[in-house]
């Protein structure tokens, strides 16, 4: 079934599958969220049973992210082009036999190829989650439906060391590691079977073909942006990592104006500027940034205090991390169900308050006695951090993506997951400066992540007046979404 209009997408939304649907794109969602950081807690068996460098680790945990990213606006175009429940299809089926390929690696080698082409697969995959959202729910169901998949994707990446610390410290059959990538087969298959009966099938009529040019720019510039900001820290930024960081400039700025000329043309552009026209989406794709960036500090930094400043084991140091979980779930669920429709905008900068609260509160319980820090005590912080997380990223996919037309709608959720990624690799990037450079200068574990985290409060603030660009009541332009993709 293709969609192609708002008659057959009110036809549609009276089938009860449309919510079963809604659970199969979500469950592979939370895989890729959860595969992000799920190996990070399995680096000291990684090496201890593949002999696996320095380097090879850093890739195995950094070549995942870098391929999801510069898959990822090519991978919603595709589905646009080619039908996203197809395309979301071939992503999990290619990110099932890809998880296999790490479950059985015999060696570090082996296990790097799979690691990138793992989040390859999930570059196809994951776009097709919210561009079949938008087209498939009606506007009056579509926050209720963003706001489920914030919690799922907040609970995704919170839950990867978590799961991580279970399947390793279980060590089912005597498999040591492998579980965390081997849990991933029955998942996939079930997700495809399951795909294949309920999930709707919805293509652009417009997007008759692919922007090769457009495609070969953006990856070579996110490459080239990407690649420093993910292995630049590890390697103390070497004179190459520097020149890729300036080269991203001109290639980036020659992609965006190659788009434009496209368009004017009357060609089909990879990402069409028309999106940007609206306000909406692009205020969005500010906050985006600033909280992918706030997380990318965050989250490295909070991992290594725990297990190393406080020596909580990896499965103590992922329980300390429900509370954030259950407030995000809260916080989701209240704004997107009653504040947000309500209070617009303000909630959204709200959640940005109390998020750099709860960075300062705990900046403020580090800085005494940092390595005396008590469970309770961590959970007070990080439970006002995951409220304001919920209120501000269970609305934001619905409310950037509202404006945006249908012909467009994987373009524009690639472009949306790719700005959360380079995000979180510039917030992983700040990192090297603002919490591993203190240890190299002497400072103790609990003074760095202190230190650091004053500039996760700041990311907030950033945050909180990017929001000032969105509209106060956050309602959909209809003019918007008229454009043309």
């Amino acid at each position: 079934m293709t969609i192609t209009g708002i008659s057959e997408e009110r036809a549609q939304a009276a089938d009860p599958r449309r919510w079963v649907a809604l659970a199969v794109l979500l469950a592979a969602a939370f895989m890729d969220a959860v595969d992000v950081t799920v190996v990070h807690i399995a680096i000291p068996n990684l090496v201890q049973d593949l002999g696996a460098t320095s380097a090879q680790v850093q890739w195995i945990t950094g070549g995942y992210a870098l391929a999801f990213a510069l898959g990822l606006i090519t991978g919603g175009r595709l589905g646009d082009m080619f039908g996203r429940k197809r395309v979301f299809m071939l992503g999990v089926a290619a990110f099932t036999l890809t998880s296999l390929v790490c479950g059985i690696a015999s060696g570090p080698e082996m296990l790097l190829i799979g690691r990138i082409l793992q989040g390859a697969s999930a570059a196809i995959m994951v776009p097709q989650v919210l561009s079949t959202v938008h087209v498939t729910f009606p506007e009056n169901e579509r926050s209720k439906v963003f706001g489920v998949y914030g919690v799922v994707l907040g609970l995704g990446t919170v839950a990867g060391p978590l799961v991580g610390a279970a399947l390793v410290e279980a060590n089912l059959f005597d498999l040591h590691w492998r579980p965390i990538f081997l849990v991933n087969l029955p998942l996939g298959i079930l997700g495809l079977i399951a795909a294949a009966f309920v999930v709707y099938e919805s293509r652009s009529e417009q997007a008759t073909r692919l922007d090769l040019p457009g495609v070969a720019l953006v990856t070579t510039g996110l490459f080239l942006l990407m690649l420093p900001l993910t292995q630049g820290r590890e390697l103390d930024w070497p004179a190459w990592s520097i020149a890729m960081l300036i080269a991203a400039v001109p290639v980036l700025a020659l992609f965006v104006r190659y788009e434009a000329r496209l368009a004017r043309r009357g060609g089909r552009p990879l990402v069409p500027p028309s999106l940007f026209r609206a306000r909406t989406f692009s205020a969005g794709l500010a906050v985006q940034l600033c909280f992918g960036l706030t997380s990318g500090i965050f989250f490295l930094a909070w991992t290594l205090y725990l297990q190393m400043g406080l020596g909580w084991s990896p499965l103590k140091a992922g329980l300390s991390g429900i509370p954030l979980s259950l407030a995000l779930m809260v916080g989701a669920a209240v704004s997107t169900q009653v504040l947000v429709p309500r209070f617009g905008r303000t909630v959204l900068q709200i959640g940005g308050v109390i998020s750099a609260g709860g960075a300062l509160l705990y900046h403020a319980l580090v800085a005494p006695d940092g390595t005396g820090m008590t469970v309770a005590q961590n959970a007070i912080p990080i439970t006002l951090m995951g409220i304001g997380f919920g209120l501000i990223i269970a609305p934001l996919a619905d409310l950037t993506l509202s404006t945006v037309p249908h012909e467009s709608a994987g373009s524009a959720s690639g472009l949306f997951n790719t700005v959360a990624q380079l995000g979180s690799a510039l917030g992983i990037g700040i990192s090297s400066l603002v919490f591993f450079g203190r240890l190299d200068s002497g400072h103790s574990m609990p003074e760095a992540f202190g230190y650091s985290l004053w500039y996760v409060a700041a990311g907030f603030a950033i945050a909180v007046a990017a929001l000032f660009a969105l509209p106060r009541a956050l309602r959909p332009d209809p003019a918007a979404t008229t454009a043309a993709g």
